[in-house]
């Protein structure tokens, strides 16, 4: 196998682990991202005076390939493994939902109703044949199993939070991965999930990454937002940035939303357009808040009640030590909503009053004046819709293009977006590219 010039667009935690894969492989390559660090949807930012994730993020113990490359990091003995509780909003009430008991004192679900959500989420977890669950939507599958009450009181409004108006569009094999992942370390013979985090959040994680990436050799330049990749001279292709500058590869991979890599990627067929264009994505308005005070003792707080403006409540001073944060509660508030939708456009100053408007209304004792920090991210490609169907209608790894790939998010077809799916998807993507080099190889020597 021959030595090669490898481009990746783009530099999370995807960009990075597929820049590592092709780096062992004995290829140069070079990371190019628009930002002026590393990582994506997991970097960093300054909130007042703290310094954490950008966007919610947990390790589970279950989630195997992103701690195989934490420990390839040395990082893997730095991990701080804890077990959370996890709450419900319902008509109005915070109610646990962390145990058996818990579950069986669930005041919104009558006995058979509880019978049944138990059947359904074990069924799900025993299902490994993803494929025919694309055909029927999730609430059509979810009705069948739980019932009409069941989904009406829970199901319904947990798909509605994280999916909003696309909620109806979803396939089963939507909440099939949800499921499946909450029971991961059940099925690996632990008892209970332990959910992980590393002192001073991913950003240790990225520091480390973008080093290990250096002392292999991987080229990282920041600060270059790419406008086009074209077809170049003797095969190769042009990466070009927004300031003009030109650079040749023998193979680029973008790892741009599909949407963003049609537009930037020349020589595309119309086929592969449409099937770009087709990929429906769900985009997050995520606050992140600084408290005096905890708002409960929820990692997760699930939000039934249509009325709460963010679709969950994410204390992460319930899973990481306040001490952290200068004995101070980090909250995010995430809603989710279409990569189109009208609320992207509302200020900072309009979001942070309703969102904190329905804390006080959550929270009796919430005090307003407690909030020490408040700041929002907005990002319109995050988590793409299973439709019916969404297998078959993927575009390919592998374009028309000769040495060009794209990949992202929306080629997770059977699970849930998380760091782990997307460490899993890179080593399957380098796997992918690295034996059609060697086809390709083996095709130029035999001819």
């Amino acid at each position: 196998m021959s030595r090669e010039r490898w481009g990746i667009v783009g530099g999370g935690m995807l960009g990075m682990t597929l820049a590592l894969r092709l780096s062992e492989a004995g290829h140069d390559v070079t990371i190019l991202e628009s930002a002026p660090n590393c990582g994506g949807l997991a970097s960093p930012w300054h909130l007042g005076d703290v310094v954490w994730d950008r966007h919610y993020h947990v390790t589970l113990y279950s989630d195997l390939a992103l701690r195989a490359l934490l420990e390839q990091l040395g990082l893997s003995e730095q991990m701080n493994w804890v077990t959370t509780r996890t709450g419900f909003y319902v008509d109005g009430r915070l109610l646990s939902f962390s145990n058996t008991l818990d579950f069986l004192r669930f005041p919104p679900l009558s006995l058979v109703q509880k019978a049944r959500l138990a059947w359904t989420i074990i069924h799900a977890s025993r299902i490994r044949d993803w494929k025919p669950l694309e055909q029927v939507t999730s609430l059509e599958w979810l009705r069948k199993h739980s019932g009409k009450k069941t989904v009406e009181k829970i199901w319904h409004p947990l798909l509605r939070a994280k999916l909003g108006v696309n909620a109806e569009k979803a396939s089963a094999s939507f909440i099939w991965a949800i499921i499946a992942r909450m029971y991961a370390a059940r099925r690996s013979g632990i008892k209970r999930e332990l959910f992980g985090y590393m002192d001073g959040g991913y950003a240790r994680t990225l520091d480390r990454f973008d080093e290990y990436l250096r002392e292999r050799g991987v080229a990282i330049v920041t600060n270059a937002r790419v406008t086009r990749v074209e077809s170049g001279l003797d095969r190769g292709l042009t990466v070009v940035t927004a300031d003009g500058t030109r650079l040749g590869f023998d193979r680029v991979i973008t790892t741009l939303a599909a949407p963003l890599a049609a537009r930037v990627c020349d020589g595309l067929s119309p086929v592969e357009r449409d099937l770009m264009g087709g990929v429906e994505y769900q985009g997050i308005i995520c606050a992140s808040l600084l408290l005096d005070r905890p708002l409960a003792s929820y990692y997760v707080t699930n939000i039934t009640d249509t009325w709460v403006p963010f679709t969950g409540v994410i204390e992460m001073t319930a899973l990481v030590d306040r001490a952290t944060f200068g004995n101070r509660s980090l909250v995010y508030l995430p809603k989710y909503v279409p990569s189109n939708d009208p609320a992207f456009d509302l200020s900072d100053e309009e979001i942070e009053d309703s969102f904190v408007g329905a804390l006080r209304r959550m929270y009796p004792d919430f005090d307003q004046n407690a909030v020490r920090a408040f700041r929002i991210s907005r990002v319109k490609y995050v988590l793409p819709i299973t439709t019916l169907g969404y297998s078959d209608r993927l575009p390919p790894i592998r374009t028309s293009v000769p040495g060009l790939y794209t990949v992202n998010s929306a080629h997770i077809v059977n699970g849930t977006l998380n760091v782990n799916e997307t460490v899993e998807l890179a080593n399957r993507t380098a796997r992918e590219v690295l034996a059609d080099e060697v086809l390709r190889t083996t095709a130029r020597v035999a001819s």
